[in-house]
Parts: C-alpha cells; structure tokens; sequence
C-alpha cells in the first residue's frame, strides 16, 4: 500500500469530509481528511489505482488539490 498525503483548498466542514472520503472509498482506497491541516492522506494500492484518479476524485466533488 502506497500513503500520500495531498494539499486540499475548499474543504470546511463535515460535509466535505464524508464527500471526499466517500468519494475515494469509491475508488477501491482510503483517505483521512484533517480539516484544520487542510489535507487529505490516502493510502490506496498503486496496481489498481493511480494518484492521477484519486486527484481527479477530489476535484470531482468540489475542491481544489494544490
């Protein structure tokens, strides 16, 4: 399992938190989104998902990975 942890602009409250995580939860990975960092950390197996999808994800749903 690979871990990263990506810069996330728009994220505010509880709402974006079920959104992204569900969101990545979708994709097969897991993420743990900590609000007051501004941050999303995923870990995800890099042989079914690339970190281009998971970026692709997030931006789906509203927010901005810098």
């Amino acid at each position: 399992m690979t871990n990263i942890t990506l810069q996330v602009e728009g994220m505010s409250c509880n709402h974006c938190v079920n959104s992204i995580e569900g969101a990545v939860k979708g994709l097969g990975a897991t993420a743990k989104v900590d609000l007051s960092a501004k941050s999303v950390t995923v870990s995800y197996d890099e042989s079914k998902i690339s970190l281009e999808a998971i970026k692709e994800t997030i931006e789906d749903q509203g927010y901005d990975v810098v």
